[in-house]
């Protein structure tokens, strides 16, 4: 087996033993949002979007949305800032049935003409509803779990084109965050630090595309190692890089040297 098969083989097993972890410690919702990526622009027929929200629970869900303008930096901080002015959402708010289903249509009213893509949160929120008399709920202590879930919508002026280039790809250990729910920090990672730097006046969704990276190994022999969609998606989320702006992203790919590394994109 050759040293690009077995590290291959082994960065894809780090990423589903990642996915693995996270589907184990996700609790069971109570509601599903469809789709969770929504791409608009701020002119013309994709200026109107639709998302679906479905009552997963035995019992009624009532819900509400609401908008938060999202600004991302290179780190992938974000800061939230309330924009329900820059859309017309209807319905706002709805109560469903178990098994029920929502359209939520939204229109964007805010600028017509964009310097470049923004970003946005469509929050749909669980509110509280009422137990039904006599049932084992209302009987005894009345504890709800109210779940938030939030789609990501960018609005992007009409014809702009994203220009995504790498900047800087290194082999760095690097410290993963904890896993939901847990104050432990996991071991020290081997991996891989890419910095792509978009000039465009539109965003990029980079996960859409497989990443190859080609180097020199740690044993001093060439090494390529390929990352599908799919496992971008598990490692990275969606691979978001602002319009006019930069992100850092650290793949657990183990096996490459100090030495340089070059990245390119596949359809």
């Amino acid at each position: 087996m050759t040293a690009w098969a077995t590290v291959k083989r082994h960065a894809r097993a780090l990423l589903t033993a990642l996915a693995a972890v996270a589907v184990l410690v996700s609790p069971a919702l109570a509601m599903r949002v469809s789709p969770m990526v929504v791409e608009m622009e701020s002119r013309g027929t994709n200026a109107v979007a639709r998302i679906e929200v479905q009552n997963i629970n035995p019992g009624n869900l009532a819900f509400q949305t609401r908008i938060f303008r999202m600004e991302i930096d290179k780190d992938g901080n974000i800061v939230e800032t309330p924009a329900d002015q820059d859309f017309l959402i209807f319905p706002p708010q709805g109560v469903l049935p178990a098994s029920g289903r929502q359209v939520v249509r939204l229109q964007w009213v805010g600028e017509g003409e964009l310097a470049a893509s923004q970003a946005y949160y469509v929050s749909v929120e669980q509110l509280p509803v009422a137990f039904e008399p006599g049932s084992a709920d209302a009987l005894g202590a009345q504890v709800q779990v109210l779940y938030n879930m939030r789609a990501l919508v960018v609005v992007a002026p009409p014809g702009a084109k994203p220009d995504v280039k790498s900047t800087t790809v290194k082999q760095v250990m690097y410290q993963p965050p904890a896993l939901p729910g847990s104050n432990e920090l996991p071991p020290m990672q081997d991996g891989v630090e890419i910095t792509l730097r978009n000039d465009g006046r539109r965003h990029a969704m980079m996960s859409n595309f497989g990443w190859q990276l080609e180097g020199t190994g740690t044993d001093g022999k060439w090494l390529r190692v390929d990352i599908s969609p799919e496992e971008l998606n598990r490692a990275v989320g969606t691979g978001y890089v602002p319009a006019q702006g930069e992100r850092v992203f650290r793949v657990p790919v183990p096996g490459f040297g100090p030495g340089p590394i070059k990245l390119s994109f596949k359809q």
